[in-house]
């Protein structure tokens, strides 16, 4: 789900096995930083003891010649290791099963959505944008909430209940209270996960809880705003005790809808289930006030389709206006809901210049005005 899912999934080809070269090494990208690769081993090597499981790689140049990007979570062959330093090469990358672009993460299989019940007041809005960006990536969704202990068991199985009738089956934890988790980890065992949500309803506490040996930094819930402080700054794979990996990525609070209008409906379980049972009378219908529609009717998220079916409509006529899918404008959307298209600053025109450079300016000025007077061609 800035961290921040905001490009759909691409799909190739699945990943080519690894060389038949015994002696080949391979293994899965978990960081990227700079220009380096943290890279696990498929299997652990070298004579120490214990053995090698990971090593700090470069890129090949002839990779970077054809422009072939590295991403956490790619499959890669290793070459000539330094098992003292603890360094190698990648000389090659598999194939994708998937791709994000935003955040960088090649071969998950699913989205792991966290959202907190209470502290910070589960929003349906907010969950809904979340669930449709989640559901435009391909992969797919699991959603989980967490601080279950601090609502009652009724408003848990109140929200239960929605959800269900949302088309999803979410898992309810504490990890505060250490809830709920075995539940959560059934569905995580040998699958790479991408967790996504906001700032603040405890991704990290959760990845923590989950994998005790790492330890990440966690931030308060903002007692003003009534929102999370970002802490995680970029996309990192982290190994489950039991099979699997965790993507951390950074929160954000509003991830974009930059589908096509009318891509918009395949992203709500309620429509994807209407339209297995009927058809509307037209192939472009958009769901709004068109004859005989088979989507449009009395279901709880079909007012929240309107309000982002505005939003993408008027993306996607901004963009014809441009041709440029960062166009000129943006929406918003206002403390009830509505819809507000204002046009965006432009960035250099706008921005004020740092401190430093007012000061570089200044001292530039100063050096002419003494030069001209050391000409002789200015007056004090």
């Amino acid at each position: 789900m800035s961290a921040d899912l905001n490009q759909p999934l691409s799909a190739s080809e699945p990943p080519s096995a690894p060389v038949s070269d015994e002696s080949a090494l391979t293994g899965t990208v978990l960081a990227v930083q700079a220009n380096f690769y943290f890279v696990q081993l498929d299997q652990p090597q070298g004579d120490s003891d214990p053995p090698i499981e990971q090593l700090l790689c470069t890129r090949r140049t002839r990779l970077k010649k054809i422009g072939q990007q590295v991403m956490v979570g790619d499959q890669v062959r290793i070459e000539e290791p330094d098992w003292e330093g603890k360094r190698g090469a990648i000389a090659e990358v598999f194939s994708r099963q998937t791709e994000l672009d935003r955040p960088p993460i090649a071969n998950a299989d699913q989205i792991l959505l966290v959202f907190a019940i209470a502290e910070p007041t589960l929003d349906p809005v907010q969950l809904s944008r979340f669930l449709v960006k989640a559901e435009s990536t391909g992969l797919g969704v699991c959603l989980c909430l967490n601080k279950k202990d601090l609502v009652s068991e009724a408003e848990r199985a109140e929200w239960g209940d929605r959800l269900h009738d949302w088309g999803y089956d979410p898992v309810m934890i504490s990890v505060r209270g250490n809830l709920g988790l075995l539940d959560l980890e059934a569905r995580l065992i040998d699958r790479m996960s991408v967790v996504s949500g906001p700032s603040g309803v405890g991704k990290s506490s959760l990845i923590n809880a989950l994998i005790p040996a790492i330890d990440l930094r966690v931030g308060r819930v903002s007692g003003k705003l009534g929102r999370g402080r970002h802490t995680t700054r970029h996309v990192e794979l982290f190994q489950l005790p039991g099979g699997g990996l965790l993507a951390d990525t950074p929160g954000f609070n509003q991830p974009d809808l930059d589908c096509l209008p009318g891509e918009l409906a395949q992203f709500f379980p309620e429509c994807r289930q209407r339209l297995s049972e009927a058809r509307c009378q037209f192939s472009d219908c958009l769901h709004r006030d068109e004859p005989n529609c088979a989507v449009r009717g009395d279901w709880e998220r079909y007012d929240l389709y309107l309000m982002f079916l505005e939003e993408v409509i008027a993306r996607q006529e901004a963009i014809d206006r441009t041709g440029d899918p960062e166009s000129t404008t943006k929406v918003k959307i206002g403390g009830e809901g509505q819809i507000e298209v204002e046009p965006k600053l432009q960035t250099k025109k706008y921005r004020r210049p740092s401190r430093r450079t007012e000061k570089q300016l200044l001292r530039g000025i100063v050096q002419d005005v003494e030069t001209l007077i050391d000409d002789g061609d200015a007056e004090v």
